[in-house]
């Protein structure tokens, strides 16, 4: 490469060579070029065929390779029947094929072959020395290497052209900034070893610190859990223990690269099968290998796993997958968030909701075509990702956040105006909030209170079990900031996925449906006595609202009531200051619970349906689960006719009801939730100037004779018909 030949020149030596060191008969380079696989060098096909022979992608055995992201290994080529014919290349004599992937982290961008006339099957080392050379070959495309070589520009080895990518709106709005991975990995840096042996070297002891690590957290340090469960920590460290995975690792640093180059080549292996195959498990499987592999590259570069990023000021977080814990630790550094899955229910999203960063996710294909530092637009309005957008796009977009601050400011010229529908019927409007700085948004949002304050992002966030005083603070602000306006206050809803980094994690076969929310509460009372504690303190001489979530049963609900009873009587007999009104509800997530509303007549003093949790076990799909929580819609007259039902029961029963849930904060569900009977509507703060603005503009009778009909239809959906109705009334949707 350091010789003063031409670029052709160059990888004309470097097929030669390899052709040569093999004892092939043919070596042959192709890159993918205008989608299509372009033989770009070879020794021992017609040299006429160079940047002349072009394969379709998927054509031909070279667009297996690619396809598949692996090796192809055959002793009888032509016959296979993805064998494709090209004349102009002669390779009518070679029978003998080894091809494999051309790949740079996520993207397949080539394909190097030997082939040979003798019939037979190349053996593992030579499988493994081309896997190596083309490894080397990738860095060598994508950092330049090869200069002006023709159509080397084309070949996208980093991604560089404007793209979008389009997935679904977890949380509104839209933003500008830079790309931030959140599992970067160190930089690739040396390739070629200096020395092997002490390459070696480096691996075992990057090896064992990564182990090391794993045990650790295993034997019971739990600070270091950070919301892995006990089982992922086990798998991780079977993983870490694969002979198969070392085995690859040395064969690499054996054959000449870095340590760091070795666990790169793999780490590509691992994302390009990740994106070829389909199975859930295998999937998953590899999505662990891929963090062993950073890991131990972290380790090999001195960079303890954790440590804080210091991002720009524009930073758009870029990943797989995030939890809610590792979402808010971010917190407010971030200016937007891509996800390549994820679902708009999931609890990450609400976190972002929450906090007014702007998310999209289902982004198929987003880590393989983001670098770091990459310009990046989200918009969260048509749930879309552009990436290095031109300049007219970003001033198109800019424009777009203009606009949306012009509506920001109409909403709050309605901030003082009551929610009363143009016939006469008053709403009220409720904050959904799970953090101190929510709580300011009511007076932002004209919001009327908080209808559900998230207790649990406290415990999430923090390293170790909150102490009673740390509760008690935080509650207290709550109330202070809210004034006199109520405050429902919502007791740990933990499980699934919103695991505590100092508790550790039993396996669960289906986590939302196992022990979590008020069971965990009721099988571990000291937990729940010890937050209702914090919450009557807190509430000295004011009205306190608590509700219990994912109640099931009556029974259920007793017990837990009784704890408060016995809080209560706790508060008295030791002369603290008591709550001035202690209300005590419950809410409706559980199909079980929904049919037993008038037995809550007495013991309850409100109930709150949360739309989220209710509507997955009512459709029977996860809501964080993206294959299957779209899948419903709970403008359906199944659904519908359900919160009627629950409405009238709790009517019946003398109980105060809300809608508690994202679908609150939607315009369109908002009109049909309110043309069934609902006058209160808890949601993000995003959602109450749109769902005002609504109010003040649709006639409630009008909604009720239209939903009537479009139910009495029994359709999968009645969202667009809605909408079409209400745009002819001239609603303000």
């Amino acid at each position: 490469m350091e010789t003063g030949a031409e670029p052709q020149q160059r990888l004309d030596r470097l097929v030669s060579m390899v052709a040569s060191t093999m004892v092939a008969d043919v070596c042959s380079i192709y890159l993918t070029r205008g989608g299509l696989h372009e033989l770009f060098a070879t020794q021992g096909l017609s040299p006429s065929a160079v940047h002349n022979t072009r394969l379709k992608l998927g054509e031909g055995l070279v667009g297996l390779v690619a396809e598949a992201a692996q090796p192809l290994n055959l002793a009888d080529a032509q016959h296979h029947e993805r064998f494709a014919f090209k004349p102009e290349t002669g390779e009518e004599p070679f029978n003998s094929f080894l091809g494999v992937p051309i790949v740079r982290s996520e993207r397949t961008f080539g394909v190097l072959v030997v082939q040979n006339q003798v019939s037979r099957l190349y053996g593992e080392d030579e499988v493994e020395a081309l896997q190596t050379i083309a490894m080397v070959l990738a860095e060598m495309v994508a950092s330049g290497a090869f200069g002006d070589l023709t159509g080397l520009a084309e070949v996208e080895a980093v991604p560089s052209r404007p793209e979008l990518l389009s997935g679904r709106s977890f949380s509104d709005g839209i933003c500008i900034g830079t790309a931030v991975l959140h599992e970067p990995h160190a930089p690739l840096g040396r390739v070629i070893a200096d020395d092997p042996v002490k390459e070696e070297e480096r691996l075992n002891t990057a090896l064992s610190h990564v182990r090391r690590a794993l045990e650790e957290m295993l034997e019971g340090d739990p600070g270091r859990i950070s919301g892995v469960s006990r089982e992922v920590l086990e798998t991780f460290l079977m993983l870490a223990n694969d002979p198969s995975w070392e085995a690859k690792l040395r064969q690499g640093v054996r054959a000449g690269l870095s340590a760091d180059a070795a666990v790169e080549r793999v780490r590509g292996e691992h994302r390009a099968k990740f994106n070829a195959t389909r199975d859930q498990y295998l999937k998953e499987r590899l999505h662990d290998l891929e963090d062993l592999d950073n890991r131990l590259l972290r380790a090999l570069a001195g960079v303890e796993a954790g440590a804080a990023q210091a991002l720009p000021d524009d930073a758009i977080l870029i990943a797989r997958e995030l939890g809610p814990a590792e979402l808010l630790d971010y917190g407010a550094r971030l200016k937007g968030v891509a996800l390549e899955e994820g679902a708009n229910t999931a609890h990450a999203a609400i976190v972002a909701r929450a906090l007014a960063i702007p998310m999209v996710g289902s982004l198929h294909g987003l880590l393989s075509r983001v670098e770091a530092g990459d310009r990046i637009v989200i918009d969260g309005e048509h749930g879309e990702a552009r990436l290095r957008p031109e300049a007219a796009v970003v001033h198109s977009y800019k424009q777009r956040i203009d606009l949306r601050s012009a509506r920001v400011e109409e909403f709050a010229r309605l901030r003082n105006i009551p929610p009363v529908t143009q016939d006469g019927e008053r709403v009220t409007l409720l904050l959904n909030a799970g953090l101190a700085l929510d709580v300011h948004h009511l007076d932002e949002a004209g919001a009327e209170g908080i209808g559900l304050f998230r207790t649990e992002f406290q415990f999430m966030v923090s390293e170790t079990l909150p102490r009673l005083e740390s509760q008690t603070m935080l509650y207290r602000d709550v109330l202070d900031a809210a004034g006199l306006r109520p405050v429902t206050f919502r007791t740990l809803d933990l499980g699934g996925d919103k695991v505590l980094p100092y508790v550790a994690a039993e396996r669960e076969e289906n986590p939302a449906l196992g022990w979590r929310a008020v069971r965990i509460g009721l099988d571990r009372p000291a937990l729940l006595r010890y937050q209702l504690r914090a919450l009557i303190s807190a509430a000295a001489s004011r009205r306190l609202r608590i509700m219990f979530p994912l109640v099931t049963t009556v029974s259920e609900f007793d017990a837990a009531r009784a704890l408060v009873d016995r809080e209560l009587e706790w508060c008295r007999k030791n002369g603290r200051t008591q709550p001035s009104l202690v209300e005590v509800g419950v809410m409706v997530e559980a199909p079980a619970l929904a049919f037993s509303i008038p037995d809550l007549k007495g013991r309850a003093d409100f109930i709150s349906i949360g739309t989220n949790d209710l509507m997955q076990y009512f459709f029977a799909a996860d809501r964080g689960n993206a294959r299957v929580s779209e899948r419903y819609d709970i403008l359906s007259a199944p659904a519908l006719r359900l919160l009627k039902r629950i409405r009238d029961d709790a009517d019946v029963a003398g109980l105060q009801v809300s809608i508690c849930g994202e679908a609150a904060g939607r315009p369109l569900e908002a009109m049909a939730f309110i043309a069934l009977g609902f006058r209160r509507l808890s949601m993000p703060a995003s959602g109450i100037g749109p769902v005002k603005r609504l109010i003040l503009s649709m006639e409630v009778h009008a909604v009720e004779r239209a939903l009537s009909r479009l139910m009495s239809r029994n359709r999968p959906s009645i969202r667009d018909e809605l909408r079409e109705f209400a745009v002819a009334e001239g609603y303000a949707l």
